[in-house]
């Protein structure tokens, strides 16, 4: 077992689970959701690319015939995902969302089986069932009897196939280039497709007549976007899709854990189950043999 890829992965769950520290900010501060989107890629890909040119500049060079992989993961993935996922928190309940976005690692174990072979093991099933209903319960949605309108329930399996599609268009990505190659295309190419929808001159205006939301916005792209996408890709690298995308699962159970204590939201005993069952998910996982084609690099 990779326990370094395991911590790599796990990492990048818990940095994406400080998301809301950012985005309730500058959302306070008059940026709407596909805005900060736009913050967020432009900072990673402007800060993340020039410090690969400076220290790794080879590792820029891609070939042409490859630029789909980076579409797929950048555009088709990271904007697309956003576009799904903020509009499901918009009609719906961010608990909502967040439930459907984790629908993701049932995406990657079928896609993965059939394009990479990956075996679905009883294990990873258990361990699949016990993140979303952790997800579930964390999210305060069990026995509350909330009916998930059609639209919601579409815009937010669709947040999870896309959320889904990173793990998978970058496992391609990772068979012929480097981690800091994968990551830095994926800004650049999220920036890209990003730009028409950020309203970037209402931001820039946002932004000076406020001096003070330039950390924040460093925040959101390093902290949110740089470290946890290179983490994730570093891990993918040495492990199996389908057990990356259950072990990042314990984003939901870091964002419960700063509302509890940062926002001061409910923590009620379900609430508390929910975060087990994923550390127990975790648990699980890292409890079995890791297969051959997780340890090939």
């Amino acid at each position: 077992m990779n326990r370094k890829a395991t911590a790599s992965v796990i990492l990048a769950g818990v940095l994406w689970g400080t998301i809301s520290i950012f985005v309730k900010t500058l959302s306070a501060a008059g940026l709407s959701s596909l805005e900060i989107s736009l913050v967020r890629m432009a900072v990673a890909a402007v800060g993340f690319t020039a410090v690969v040119a400076v220290r790794a500049p080879e590792k820029l060079k891609i070939q042409l015939r490859d630029i789909w992989m980076f579409v797929g993961t950048g555009i088709v993935s990271v904007v697309l995902f956003n576009v799904f996922y903020f509009s499901t928190i918009v009609s719906s309940q961010a608990s909502v969302a967040v439930v459907l976005l984790y629908t993701s690692p049932i995406f990657v174990m079928l896609l993965s089986a059939v394009i990479f072979r990956e075996k679905i093991t009883r294990r990873k099933l258990i361990a699949l069932a016990m993140t979303f209903l952790g997800c579930v319960f964390v999210a305060g949605l069990a026995g509350g009897g909330y009916s998930i309108p059609p639209l919601v329930l579409l815009t937010g399996l669709g947040s999870g196939l896309f959320y889904a599609l990173y793990t998978v268009f970058g496992r391609f990505a990772l068979e012929k280039y480097d981690t800091m190659t994968v990551t830095a295309y994926t800004f650049l190419f999220g920036l890209v497709g990003s730009l028409p929808m950020g309203h970037p001159g209402r931001v820039l205006r946002i932004v000076s007549a406020q001096p003070s939301l330039i950390l924040w916005c460093l925040g959101v792209g390093v902290i949110c976007a740089v470290l946890p996408y290179f983490f994730y890709t570093w891990g993918l690298q040495r492990m199996e899709s389908g057990r990356a995308a259950i072990l990042v699962a314990v984003e939901p159970l870091v964002g419960a854990v700063i509302g509890m204590t940062v926002f001061h939201e409910s923590h009620d005993l379900l609430k508390l189950i929910g975060i087990a069952l994923i550390l127990g998910a975790i648990v699980l996982l890292n409890g079995g043999d890791q297969s051959p084609s997780a340890s090939r690099r």
